[in-house]
Formats: structure tokens, C-alpha cells, sequence
């Protein structure tokens, strides 16, 4: 999936990726044809239905070779966490389509009003990864009796508010989608907790909050190998013309790459460990579920410290928009700003 010259291809694009904020249409199609949106979607409706470790590794490699895709492949996967929520017929019509990949947000907002067979939605949504790719939305909101309810949109329902100008991971068209006075029948919603169809696997069955933890945290993980790499690469280069001035750097980017790689293997170990328990049906306790949040968080806020400490000792280049280097350094902060592992 991964070889030398589709990694080269991807990286030759990167730049591309950040100056015009869309991700290609022939890394789009890779995008489908391996199948990298549908990896918790069952194979009888054309996914993959990786188990969670196995996932991890692929949100991590293909951010490793370019940060808005590593990202997107990690949320359009895991708009596969609610095949198992959506009526038969309807999941069926939605993912068999190659194609078929969500954008939406998790925040309950907007209006909603019941009628019979149905409801009316209006809102807006924010920071919806995919929207300008999606072949349908996903959003909650809060209905008059108090419930959170999720619904379907299709495109023809949904205005697109191009508001995305972020730091980093400027290619995912992380926009915000509105709705005004949308119709959705019935059908067309769904609530996380009822299971809806026979197309659960044990991925849709893991806690949710770990799960959102270890994606964005392997997202993370590449995308600081990715600048490791790009850094080594400077400091290689430089140290040949000065390498009195350069030996330190060399030493100190040894050191974050040990401790990188100590990082990498506690977190892997750690979701190796509770899937094991909740594949062996045992109980994952909410202390299991804190100590990998704890992980997940801290690894994230010590992996974005020591990128930032080594970047002040790679001169004015790194501080371009331009260089390769500074677009890896923003997409990491972006990436690591989701709420879901920042420090609080």
C-alpha cells in the first residue's frame, strides 16, 4: 500500500495540499480505491473492518507520508462507527457507494422541530473534516423534549461556509456546514446507543472516548515521524559544511527520537492491552479508560514540546510557510489542538 513511489508522489503534493487547501483528486481516488474512509465499515458493504490497533497503524503511516491525509483518513474512518446505528436498507444505499465517506460534528446544535414522519432541522456545525468530499453529513442536535438526536443530511441539503484558516492541516476543508429548514424523515436519523442492523463488530463496541483518544493521537504520532524525518534530513545537510556547530543539534535530535519511540511503544501497548480485554469481552474499567487518556494526552503534549524546542536550532528556513519542515510543525499543533487530547 505504502511503497517508495506513491510515498513520493503523496509528498510531492504536500505543498500543493497547504497552498490551496484541497487535497488532490488523484490522492482523493487513492483515498477510495484503498479503501482508507472505510475501515470500520464491514466487508459485505465493500470496507475493510480493520480491529482498532490495526487501524492506528495505517491513521499513523498515512500521516506519516502527509498530514491531511493521515487526518482525514482518520475521521472519514470513523464516520464508520455508525454503521451499526443506521437502519438496514438506508446504511446499505450510503456505503456500498465507493465513494461513501461522512462529514459532520459530534456538538449538538441547531433547531429542530418534529413533524409527522420526520423533522425540520436548521444550524450550523463547525470544523466538519471532508465537507467538500462527503457524500452525505452527519450532525446533532437537541430536540424540544431534550434528546439528542443525530441526522443524515445529503448534499443538496447542506451549504458549505468556507471558514477553514486554520494554522495547520489546511486540506481537510474542515468548514463549517449549515442547513436551513432541512427535511429528514425518520429514517434519516439515529442515536449512537441503539443498534439499528447486524453490522456491528467489535470496533463499534469499543468505548468511544478511548477510541477518539487513539485516533487523533496516531494522527499525531505520524505526523511527528514525518518531521523528525524532515529535520533530520536539515541537520544532515548542514552538518556537513559546519559539523562543530551542528553536533549538538545532532545530539539533541538523537535524544527526541529515543524518546519518541519509548512514547510510541507505551501507547501502543497500551490500546494493544485494552483491546485485548474488551476483544475477550472483559471489563475495561474507567480507570483502564483514564490511565490511556492520561497516555494519549500526555504523549501529545510532550511530543509537541520537544518538536517546538528542536525547531528553534533549524534556522530562518523553518520559519517559511514554504519549507516543508514549517508545514509539518503547523499541521501537528493544528492536529494537536482537538479537544480530545489537549491537556485540560
Amino acid at each position: 500500500m505504502f511503497g517508495k513511489a506513491l510515498v513520493d508522489d503523496i509528498s510531492s503534493q504536500a505543498m500543493y495540499i497547504d497552498y490551496s487547501g484541497v487535497i488532490p483528486d488523484t490522492l482523493l481516488q487513492w483515498l477510495y480505491e484503498q479503501k482508507l474512509f472505510k475501515l470500520f465499515v464491514p466487508e459485505a458493504l465493500g470496507g475493510k473492518m480493520l480491529e482498532l490497533p490495526d487501524a492506528l497503524r495505517v491513521f499513523q503511516k498515512v500521516s506519516e507520508i502527509e498530514g491531511n491525509a493521515g487526518w482525514l483518513t482518520a475521521i472519514g474512518s470513523g464516520g464508520g462507527m455508525f454503521v451499526p446505528n443506521i437502519q438496514k436498507p438506508l446504511v446499505e444505499h450510503l456505503f456500498k457507494d465507493e465513494k461513501a465517506v461522512i462529514a459532520g460534528s459530534g456538538y449538538p446544535n441547531g433547531e429542530v422541530r418534529k413533524i409527522d414522519g420526520g423533522y425540520i432541522v436548521s444550524g450550523e456545525w463547525k470544523y466538519c473534516s471532508g465537507s467538500s468530499f462527503a457524500s452525505f453529513y452527519t450532525a446533532n442536535s437537541t430536540t424540544e423534549n431534550g434528546e439528542i438526536i443525530s441526522f443524515i443530511f445529503m448534499p443538496n441539503q447542506v451549504e458549505i461556509i468556507e471558514d477553514w484558516n486554520a494554522l495547520g492541516l489546511r486540506g481537510t476543508g474542515s468548514h463549517t456546514i449549515r442547513v436551513r429548514n432541512a427535511l429528514v424523515s425518520e429514517e434519516y436519523t439515529f442515536q449512537l446507543a441503539v443498534q439499528q442492523n447486524e453490522y456491528a463488530g467489535p470496533v463499534h463496541r469499543f468505548p468511544f472516548i478511548p477510541f477518539s483518544q487513539a485516533s487523533f493521537t496516531s494522527v499525531c504520532l505520524g505526523i511527528a515521524m514525518h518531521f523528525y524525518k524532515e529535520a533530520r534530513r536539515i541537520v544532515k545537510k548542514r552538518a556537513k559544511n559546519e559539523p562543530k556547530r551542528w553536533e549538538a543539534v545532532t545530539l539533541l535530535l538523537d535524544e527526541q527520537e529515543t524518546n519518541f519511540q519509548e512514547k510510541l511503544e507505551i501507547f501502543y501497548t497500551e490500546i494493544e492491552a485494552l483491546w485485548k480485554l474488551h476483544v475477550n469481552e472483559e471489563t475495561i474499567s474507567e480507570q483502564n479508560i483514564d490511565q490511556f487518556s492520561k497516555t494519549c494526552k500526555e504523549t501529545v503534549q510532550i511530543v509537541i514540546q520537544d518538536v517546538d524546542c528542536l525547531i528553534r536550532y533549524l534556522g530562518m528556513d523553518a520559519i517559511m510557510e514554504t519549507a516543508t519542515v514549517n508545514k509539518i510543525w503547523r499541521d501537528l499543533h493544528t492536529a494537536g489542538q482537538h479537544a480530545f487530547i489537549t491537556p485540560r
